[in-house]
């Protein structure tokens, strides 16, 4: 029984191909410029990120210090 349905599912493998291929050309890619600009947004947040992280980490940090001495 177990291999009569391992049969069928790879019998369906070309279907499901060409069904992706439908799907992957009804996809909007995005442009240069607008990679460009994306990517650009993601480094600037991270690198806020990175920066309000690191003041937080000191300010515990340092409370610690002077709370355990």
């Amino acid at each position: 029984m177990k291999v009569e349905a391992d049969t069928k599912g790879i019998s369906r493998i070309p279907s499901f191909v060409g069904e992706v291929r439908q799907e992957v050309k009804k996809v909007s890619w995005p442009g240069r410029r607008e990679t460009m600009l994306t990517t650009g947004v993601v480094f600037v947040f991270a690198l806020i990120a990175a920066i309000y992280f690191m003041i937080v980490d000191q300010v515990i940090y340092r409370s610690l210090h002077w709370i355990i001495g």
